[in-house]
């Protein structure tokens, strides 16, 4: 007796609805095949699904069975088909029947006694099974609230091969699963750290308000202990918060590498990734026999900050260019390509010497000029030219690391940076991502106009620094960010000016 059901299998983050074809045939010896372009471990879900329909209490088929998992040029990996494939072993065995199978896309891990256990990429399987026409869906209980994220399909939520079959065949209702995104946002969109902890450092706070407002990439250099990664990780509290479509985009990512957490159904704040330097290029870039998103897609609408900059491999941060311009990644594989969004902002920090203290008055410097070249020329003019502010972190006078003064607070700043990127809205027609960083250079020709000072200006920075195009574009865009953040319609000398004085690394290497 033939069965058919259907599932979903992921190409990257993307869903592909397949088709789970069981017949189980009259006659034969006991066997079973699954055919498909199935991996090893959907070739190894034969073993698991005879066990948990034994111990559940069903009578396993004794005769030879085969499972074809359409289309077959696609490849299956995972063990989501678990569920489906045991569901349509006992359709075709007689076990089962149900006249409510065609609505609906059934995925599940079994342990051996017939529990459903958590999959990952949930989120995209069910909207792509709502995307497709599909109006129900079965999924693990772990994974119900993340799939119920979609509203427009109805999620049922299980925990054994057995309550999957009661409610197949009519025998136990169960309900929908829903969830109250609004609720979840005001619970979870807390951040634990805040802008207020960081003692000191205007300037740099400054800067950071400056990048935040119009989605710049910034590189902090300065002597250790200066406060470099309390800064990045507290950049994500000044960025307005995410909307419901960057949380779904970005909880893609994370569903489909097993990283969303334990009943969890989305991602309310943005996500902080700080890879050590010893990281490879495929687990920053993305990648692997079967692709998968690496550090920087797990960025994607938050920050990526890369400690040690100079200590990543250059083969390494010469990987990260493309990605910056492109705002995604593309991993091209013999069998085809597979895209990964990756729209972060970048931000680095590193030691303006070897031993970490030159030009400080904390600690003699003792490295010869020699070594100061050589350590700032591991990383290549061109990665510089695409990071958009480059800002000095000093050491802390003990004077400020003691003061009780008061600090200015993530709301604070976050309520500057959110009216900056409202005027952006406006500016680019309401585009939900389009920040100043992301202007094209016909872009920067229309709305970052100058008068005769301001391009004055300009004009000499960029001959006695040697800057290049991109650094001017780079320069336009930072001061148009300036004068969003005081609303002004025109980029006045003062904002170049400062626009420029974040270019510090252009004037060593």
């Amino acid at each position: 007796m033939l069965a058919r059901l259907h599932s979903v299998t992921l190409e990257g983050i993307e869903g592909i609805i397949c088709e789970v074809e069981v017949d189980v045939a009259r006659g034969g010896f006991e066997k079973s095949l699954i055919v498909g372009l199935p991996d090893a471990a959907v070739k190894e879900s034969t073993e698991r699904v005879k066990s948990a329909i034994v111990n559940c209490g069903y009578k396993y088929p004794k005769t030879q069975s085969l499972v074809n998992l359409a289309p077959a040029d696609v490849k299956k990996a995972g063990p989501a088909f678990d569920l489906p494939i045991a569901l349509g072993m006992l359709i075709g065995h007689g076990t089962l029947v149900s006249s409510i199978l065609k609505d609906f896309v059934i995925v599940g891990e079994l342990a051996l006694d017939g529990r459903v256990r958590t999959v990952n990429g949930v989120l995209s399987m069910a909207m792509t099974a709502a995307a497709s026409g599909f109006s129900r869906m079965i999924v693990p209980l772990e994974n119900a609230k993340e799939g119920a994220v979609v509203q427009d399909i109805e999620v049922y939520g299980v925990g054994s091969l057995a309550q999957a079959v009661s409610f197949l065949s009519g025998q136990l209702p169960l309900e929908t699963t829903t969830v109250n995104v609004e609720e979840l946002f005001n619970v979870a969109s807390n951040y634990e750290v805040d802008f207020a902890d960081v003692k000191g450092q205007e300037s740099v706070k400054r800067a950071l308000t400056v990048a935040a407002a119009g989605g710049h990439n910034i590189m902090m250099i300065g002597p250790p202990g200066a406060g470099k990664t309390m800064l990045a990780q507290r950049l994500a509290t000044i960025l307005p918060p995410l909307s419901l479509e960057e949380s779904l985009e970005t909880t893609r990512v994370y569903s489909s590498v097993g990283l969303l957490g334990k009943n969890k159904a989305l991602l309310a704040t943005r996500p902080v990734r700080m890879p050590h330097h010893s990281a490879s290029g495929p687990a920053l870039v993305g990648g692997g026999t079967t692709p998968r998103p690496g550090e920087l897609s797990l960025a994607h609408f938050g920050i990526l900050f890369l400690d040690e900059f100079v200590e990543f491999p250059r083969h390494v941060l010469e990987m990260i260019r493309q990605p910056l311009e492109d705002g995604f990644i593309t991993v091209s594989r013999a069998k085809g390509t597979i895209r990964f969004p990756a729209q972060f902002m970048f931000v680095a920090a590193m030691n303006p010497c070897p031993c970490g203290y030159f030009g400080t008055y904390a600690r003699r410097c003792r490295c010869t000029p020699g070594q100061i070249e050589r350590y700032l020329s591991k990383i290549s003019g061109p990665l510089v030219d695409r990071i958009d502010i480059h800002i000095d972190v000093p050491a802390i006078s003990f004077s400020k690391l003691r003061s009780r003064s008061g600090q200015l607070d993530s709301a604070t700043i976050r309520r500057d940076v959110t009216r900056a990127r409202e005027v952006q809205a406006r500016r680019f027609g309401g585009d939900k991502v389009m920040t100043n960083t992301r202007m094209s250079h016909k872009q920067v020709r229309r709305f970052c106009e100058l008068d005769s000072a301001s391009e004055l200006m300009l004009k000499q920075a960029m001959t006695e620094f040697g800057l290049s195009a991109r650094a001017h574009d780079k320069i336009c865009k930072v001061a148009r960010t300036i004068a969003d953040l005081v609303d002004t319609e025109n980029i006045q000398p003062e904002h170049i000016a400062e626009a420029i004085s974040y270019r510090k690394l252009d004037r060593k290497l």
